[in-house]
């Protein structure tokens, strides 16, 4: 496995809600210094715990980075990060009050692929590779890998918390039992439906299937992300995009049919920037150049009928 740090702690037990990440990259943006302003809580509107949450949460979705203009930062001044500036800030914002469900896959995407800050999501979603888990055995399993990496630390108390965590990210809490009050307020992610709660107690499983609100256009950002993390290819079957870490179809658990209907349109949504082909059974995505992730977005958002936005 192919994470050299991991946290499982920094979001104060809390998953995030639908205003934070608008309220962390606009503070960012006027206060790289934000975080640590005594005025934090009246800025933010919420109490001392939430103000590190929403930090977090900043970081963890890749909304926000360090800045890396000032030394020995060490997380002291942060600035909004590309793509954070364009989904809250550019013109209004590609999304900011995140009102559209694609908005939710590309922060389900960004979230899952940081393994550094959110590992226990990361862990879930790129290498559990069970269809069924539990708390218990998720614990374990995370258990197992972080004892033979000396660079990780953590109590099994943090972990747990890290877990009920995760699953109050994509579990709605009238789903769960005894959530407090203040905890009811549901994570935007648990729209997308990628985990349910079975009838027998704690038993969760990851919904795999076609993802009609996935939109074509988040898809090709993740898969343009995807080859961004291997320079060194220029094609990738069809079974490391479906079963292997980071791949898309293991991220947005589509089934094998639906991927491979989705992929089979790639010459004609890229331009023929990525083909998809099958021979005598073999599958794989040709790319013949690079696409330009931010303006697949940008065209999206903006309801361009672009041939490479799949808009």
């Amino acid at each position: 496995m192919d994470i050299r740090a991991a946290s499982f702690s920094g979001h104060e037990s809390f998953p995030f809600r639908h205003t934070w990440l608008t309220k962390g990259v606009s503070a960012c943006a006027l206060d790289p210094s934000t975080f640590r302003s005594d005025e934090a809580m009246v800025s933010l509107g919420v109490g001392k715990n939430m103000v590190q949450a929403i930090r977090h949460w900043c970081l963890a979705t890749q909304m926000i980075e360090e800045d890396p203009q000032q030394r020995n930062n060490r997380g002291r001044f942060l600035r909004p990060t590309a793509i954070g500036q364009r989904l809250f800030l550019t013109d209004g914002g590609w999304d900011p009050y995140l009102e559209n469900v694609a908005t939710l896959w590309l922060i389900h995407w960004l979230l899952v692929t940081n393994s550094e800050r959110a590992t226990t999501w990361c862990f879930a979603f790129n290498y559990w590779h069970q269809p069924d888990f539990t708390r218990r055995t998720l614990e374990h399993a995370i258990t197992d890998w972080a004892t033979k990496l000396r660079s990780v630390r953590f109590t099994t108390g943090t972990l747990r918390r890290d877990i009920d965590v995760f699953i109050r990210t994509y579990v709605g809490s009238q789903q769960l039992p005894n959530v407090a009050i203040e905890d009811t307020l549901e994570c935007p992610l648990v729209e997308l439906g990628l985990i349910y709660e079975q009838e027998l107690h704690d038993t969760y499983s990851f919904l795999r299937g076609p993802k009609d609100t996935l939109p074509d256009a988040i898809l090709l950002f993740a898969l343009q992300d995807y080859a961004r993390r291997h320079p060194s290819q220029q094609s990738f079957t069809f079974d490391e995009l479906a079963y292997g870490p980071f791949g898309p179809g293991r991220v947005f658990k589509l089934d094998e049919f639906s991927l491979a209907e989705r992929l089979d349109g790639l010459s004609e949504l890229t331009n023929g920037a990525w083909r998809f082909t099958e021979t005598a059974g073999y599958k794989q995505i040709l790319m013949a150049h690079d696409m330009n992730a931010f303006q697949i977005l940008d065209d999206y958002y903006h309801g361009r009928r672009n041939p490479v936005s799949g808009a």
